[in-house]
């Protein structure tokens, strides 16, 4: 019990780093100038719909370390993207 809670946090902790890199490498483009309104449209309905998978996940009964997993899945994917 204790390991699943401690691999929790670490998981959560992942995200939250992941995610600072996500909003630092956006808010830089946006301050270069790089920034496009698809882009920002892009960030809104992301959040969407990770929210919609993360509360169809736990309707359907599954655990905050799947809620994490997808959310970092996600945030990879936009880090992969914006670093292009």
């Amino acid at each position: 019990m204790l390991f699943s809670w401690m691999q929790l946090a670490v998981e959560t902790n992942r995200l939250a780093l992941e995610s600072q890199i996500v909003i630092w490498t956006r808010l830089s483009q946006i301050a270069r100038g790089r920034g496009t309104p698809a882009e920002s449209m892009l960030m809104v309905s992301e959040k969407v719909a990770a929210f919609a998978e993360a509360t169809a996940t736990v309707a359907a009964g599954g655990s905050a370390h799947n809620v994490v997993k997808g959310y970092r899945k996600r945030v990879r994917a936009n880090v992969r993207r914006l670093r292009r």
